[in-house]
This record gives C-alpha cells, sequence and structure tokens, in this order.
C-alpha cells in the first residue's frame, strides 16, 4: 500500500506560502522524504464566489503546479485530485500529460472526474449535461493519440483526422488513467477504459451536492470494491492489476488490501475530491 497526499491549499482564501515556488517544492520535497507515493493538486479554473463562501476553495492550474512539484523531487508520482476531464479538449490534455510523464521520467498518473459544479463548466462554456459524453469521448482519445501515430477519431464531440502528437509518453503504453467517482457508472468505466479507481468520502448531503453515490462506510466502500472486480472479470481483466486509491481511514485501507490483491493506494485526509 501507498499514500498520496494532495497540496494542502483547500481554503479560501488560502495561505499565500502555500502557492509560491517554494511552498510547492518544500511540501512536495517533504511528502518524499516522508514516504508518501504520490502527490497531487484539485482542479478548478473557475469556481463561483458562491461555491467559495460555502467552503470551496482556490486553486493552481494542476498540470503547472505537478511540473513544478516534478522538478523538486526524484520518486513522488504526480497524481493529480482531480482533472475534470470535460473542461478541456482531450488532445490538450493528453499533450500535458505526456509532457509531464516526458518531463518527470514516467512518474504521472492521470486522476479525472466528470465533475459536478455547475457554474465552473457554464463559465468554460461547456455543457454541463453533456459532461458524461465528453469524458468518454476524451478517455478514448486521449488513449488513442497516447499510443497510435496518424490518429483519427470521428466522435460526437470531438472529430480528428491523420494527427500524431510526439513525444509520447515515457510510460507505456501510457501514464495510467485513475477514474474517480463513487457510481457504478465510473466502476464501468474504469473497467473499460482505466488503470485505477479512486472514490471520495460523501456523506448523503455532500453526496447530493456532488451528484454522485455516497460512500461514508467501510461497507460502502468494500461493496464498491466488490462490484468493481465484478466488472473487471467480466471485461477478461485482472482485478489485480488495477489501482484502487480510497479516502484515508484505518478501516478504508484495511478493505482496500483486503479487496485488491496487489496495488492499492490510499488518500491521505488532508485530500479533498474536486469533480
Amino acid at each position: 500500500m501507498q499514500f498520496t497526499i494532495t497540496h494542502p491549499m483547500h481554503s479560501h482564501p488560502y495561505n499565500p506560502e502555500l502557492a509560491t515556488g517554494t511552498g510547492i517544492a518544500q511540501v512536495a520535497a517533504a511528502a518524499e522524504a516522508a514516504g508518501f507515493g504520490g502527490f497531487g493538486f484539485t482542479d478548478h479554473p473557475a469556481p463561483s464566489q458562491r461555491w467559495l463562501d460555502s467552503g470551496g476553495h482556490d486553486a493552481l492550474d494542476p498540470f503547472v503546479a505537478m511540473s513544478y512539484a516534478a522538478a523538486h523531487t526524484t520518486t513522488l508520482r504526480l497524481i493529480p485530485n482531480i482533472v475534470v476531464l470535460p473542461y478541456r479538449n482531450p488532445f490538450v490534455v493528453a499533450k500535458a500529460g505526456a509532457t509531464l510523464d516526458l518531463l518527470s521520467d514516467g512518474r504521472f498518473t492521470l486522476a479525472v472526474g466528470v465533475g459536478y459544479l455547475k457554474g465552473e463548466f457554464f463559465a468554460l462554456g461547456v455543457d454541463f449535461d453533456e459532461r458524461a459524453a465528453l469524458f468518454e469521448e476524451a478517455l478514448e482519445v486521449m488513449r488513442g493519440i497516447w499510443t497510435t501515430d496518424d490518429y483519427t477519431f470521428e466522435g460526437r464531440h470531438f472529430s480528428a483526422r491523420g494527427i500524431t502528437a510526439h513525444p509520447r509518453p515515457v510510460s507505456s503504453p501510457h501514464p495510467p488513467i485513475w477514474i474517480g467517482g463513487n457510481t457504478s457508472a465510473a466502476r464501468a468505466r474504469v473497467a473499460a477504459y482505466g488503470q485505477g479507481w479512486c472514490p471520495f468520502r460523501a456523506p448523503a448531503v455532500l453526496a447530493q451536492t456532488a451528484r454522485t453515490a455516497a460512500l461514508d462506510s467501510v461497507e460502502h466502500l468494500a461493496a464498491g470494491i466488490d462490484d468493481l472486480r465484478r466488472r473487471l472479470e467480466d471485461a477478461g481483466r485482472d482485478p489485480s492489476g488495477v489501482d484502487i486509491c480510497s479516502p484515508t481511514t484505518p478501516a478504508a485501507a484495511r478493505v482496500t488490501t483486503r479487496s485488491t490483491p496487489t496495488r492499492s493506494w490510499t488518500a491521505w485526509p488532508t485530500s479533498r475530491k474536486s469533480g
């Protein structure tokens, strides 16, 4: 089991010392020295003032910040918490991810979510009601452009003809893709596209706000892991090759370890899911 930590910028207003190059470098280096396996940032390019006043938080651009952290560490994996994939064109995400993977010598894991903040979708000009379709097309596009030259894709939201995007990622066949969310739909996407599942702790009220399934007990987590295992086996995939990044509690850690024969990750308590 490994532990991952999110950069502790979880308030509005934030501590300005955390949002400097020195602050990022020091936190990342301290996490690596303490034995953490992963480090990342949240993703909120256009949060509303109402959300910030209701307990939301400010954020840095995750790709820029992770690149800075990568330059000041040697073993720490860069794992965003999480990138809201429908906010961006998948070819742009793929280019940023390939660049970060290349410059960090293969230390990048792309953790992605569908998102839930209507105001942020509106500000970015993205159709909120199409976010699930955008998400699934983007997953297909990124895997394709990371592994294929002269790549062509025809979808409902994205089309491309004869695209070759080099340099490619160092990781083979591409950086791991972790898919966030507590719903059965999220686990179905892991079985179809992903190398990891990252649910987040969501009591009933938060689950309603975040438009996801409640996950507030060890029993919820265990049931989700069992469901994921079944879906992976039905898809002809070995569950032991899929990571699970669970919310941190001692009991949750035991469930994650018991339910997955090999790799598991635990999100340190300072992390909060964005999306």
